[in-house]
């Protein structure tokens, strides 16, 4: 969805056939440039620009005909006439540029969204698929000669249909806290359904089960011709686990209340550690407590700094799994534009970290904006799980580009054991020399001064169980899929990486799995800001085995030139991305209500995040 990469307080608000005697010259320039810089070998020929577009269920308003005045009177009409989306599609492709750029390196194609649960609608006989809506659907990619990428979606966030109100009334579809089923939430003026993925046997999978395979079907009944215009199918969109307020509540800090603590989630926490120790023995070793049996074993559920608790293996924060998350932003004005302040870290005295400030920080940016940049974001990930108990100090330093050091401020922290009292301090060794802060701009987000933690050793298991579950759900749909026609296409994830963004809990989402390794699936990730353009999403991809991938929603949030632009897509081509995909939307603007407008669409009307400049820098980058 579209804003999903910039929620929170480290976050903005949202809301979701010409080829020129130089390709050959071009190529070997781009083949030279991946000897540089190490990229993947298996780069595309072609990257697929592929615009999620808004409106596949519409289709082209007749001439001379009624004047439609809401969306909803214009895709009446079209499934009443049997109209595909075809032609409003290219109409709307047409404008941004060629089938092909002028370069050869750019392919200019879709995104077509496939809403399931929407398709799901009450009959006679109880719930069934639509099944003329996943005719025109197809039909769309019948009757247009664009590739597309696929996006099978069915996600938490709302898109007001009847069966979403109908599954929400039943507590099996629905994630848990450690206080029970979760409510419906609101990400600003959008309803978010925590539905559960700890089990397939409920409703909402089943939904599922049924859109795709009804339309998968339907796919199949086309010639192999058309079929073959399908470059890769994303399953579900955004899977991750659920945190306590959807709005804000990603952030490190705060109260950890998070998913999913049903029943059928904690006799699966219980099997998965019987299976990795064999005997309660060894568990009980692993994690210092005494349970009598797995079934004893609860998931850890409660601060204990808040709560009163008997065991330490209750206990859990965003630090517990013995992580803690140093955070904050920094910008330093003696430093030239676009390179970051350096930030190190010392821990009673001694340097344990030196960490750039360069990830996004949108909430910066609207605060400060003469900044001029929101990629002021620091952060560190202290390991205190082999720490002696004690109060320790941690300083923060920049470094000043002459050498010097000027202090950003420090932190008095605790480290407890599990008799939950802290040793004195150990000792201490003296900061190097400091200069005053002139030019330098910044704060510490975390940790508060004064606070205290604990590692819980049962946590890691905790988080690590969590993660499987998000790729075995995924796994459920690949393997639904792989048994079609479909199955030899590229299948991708659609998923978010909160590890961009410096001010995220990422044990929170529970995702880290499904973007290094998810099984079968290919990797499909959301860029939004710095991670577009910038470092740290390649070094990320440098530690995994990833060796091709989609991004299923890309938004630089800021303006840029074609040149500019056209660097950063032709990046993502010689690291292995075979899609590229940005929302676009193709509604006519007679029946686009304001309130559903898409503050991330790439359109020339839109001033938001520079949207209206890539658009432009769009059409050049394929006109070039």
């Amino acid at each position: 969805m579209p804003g999903t990469a910039c929620r929170g307080a480290a976050a903005a608000p949202p809301r979701r056939w010409l080829l020129s005697a130089s390709v050959g010259t071009a190529a070997l320039a781009a083949g030279l440039i991946c000897l540089v810089n190490g990229c993947s070998t298996g780069a595309p020929s072609r990257l697929l620009l592929a615009p999620m577009i808004s409106g596949v269920e519409l289709c082209v308003p007749p001439t001379g005909g009624p004047a439609f005045r809401t969306e909803g009177e214009l895709e009446a009409y079209c499934a009443e006439a049997n109209l595909s989306a075809a032609g409003i599609i290219e109409a709307t492709l047409a404008k941004i540029g060629p089938a092909v750029s002028v370069d050869g390196r750019f392919e200019l194609g879709y995104t077509m969204p496939v809403p399931l649960l929407k398709l799901v609608i009450r009959g006679q006989s109880g719930w069934e698929v639509n099944q003329k809506a996943v005719d025109r659907l197809v039909t769309t990619v019948k009757e247009s000669e664009r590739p597309l990428i696929i996006h099978l979606f069915s996600t938490h966030f709302g898109i007001g249909v009847p069966s979403e109100e109908y599954l929400a009334g039943d507590p099996r579809n629905l994630a848990a806290s450690a206080l029970g089923p979760m409510a419906k939430d609101k990400y600003y003026f959008v309803d978010v359904y925590p539905w559960t993925f700890a089990t397939t046997e409920n409703g909402i999978t089943r939904f599922r089960e049924m859109a795709i395979a009804r339309f998968v079907d339907a796919m199949c009944a086309l010639p192999q011709a058309d079929r073959r215009k399908i470059r890769g199918v994303t399953v579900l969109g955004e899977l991750h686990h659920f945190h306590a307020d959807f709005q804000a509540g990603m952030g490190v800090g705060g109260p950890y209340v998070v998913s999913d603590y049903s029943a059928a989630s904690v006799d699966g926490f219980r099997a998965f550690l019987a299976q990795r120790f064999g005997d309660i023995g060894a568990l009980n070793r692993a994690i210092g407590e005494d349970f009598a049996s797995f079934d004893a074993v609860q998931p850890p559920r409660r601060d204990l700094r808040l709560e009163p608790q008997q065991r330490l293996s209750e206990h859990i924060d965003s630090a517990a799994h013995g992580m803690l998350p140093l955070t904050g932003w920094a910008v330093d004005s003696l430093r030239p534009p676009g390179e970051p302040a350096w930030i190190r870290v010392y821990r009673s005295g001694t340097l344990i970290a030196r960490v750039p400030a360069r990830y996004g920080r949108q909430d910066v940016l609207q605060a400060k904006p003469s900044l001029g940049t929101a990629d002021v974001g620091w952060r560190f990930d202290m390991d205190f799980r082999g720490l002696p108990p004690g109060q320790y100090r941690l300083d923060f330093v920049a470094e000043r580009p002459d050498g010097t050091l000027a202090g950003l401020g420090h932190r008095r922290i605790a480290i407890m054991d599990r008799t939950r009292a802290a040793a004195a301090a150990p000792p201490s060794e003296p900061l190097p020399a400091m200069t005053d802060r002139a030019g330098i701009d910044g704060s510490i987000d975390y940790p508060p001064d004064l606070a205290s933690f604990v590692y819980n050793p049962l946590v890691p298991l905790w988080h690590e169980f969590r993660n499987e579950q998000v790729v075995r759900y995924l796994s459920h749909f690949e393997r639904q899929l792989r048994a079609t026609c479909l199955g030899d296409v590229d299948l991708y994830t659609h998923q978010i990486a909160p590890f961009v963004n410096p001010g995220w809990d990422t044990t929170k989402f529970a995702v880290d799995r499904s973007l290094a390794d998810p099984g079968r699936l290919r990797l499909g990730v959301s860029l939004y800001g710095e991670s577009t353009y910038g470092a740290s999403f390649f070094e990320w991809l440098d530690t995994t085995s990833h060796r091709g991938y989609g991004v299923t929603e890309f938004h630089p949030l800021k303006a840029m030139s074609s040149a500019e632009l056209g660097a950063v897509l032709q990046r993502h081509r010689q690291r292995g991305a075979s899609f590229v995909s940005f929302f676009l939307d193709a509604r006519p603007p007679s029946v686009r209500d304001p309130s559903s407008v898409n503050m991330f669409y790439f359109d020339p009307g839109n001033t938001h995040f520079g949207s209206d400049k890539l658009y432009a820098a769009v059409r050049d980058v394929l006109g070039e």
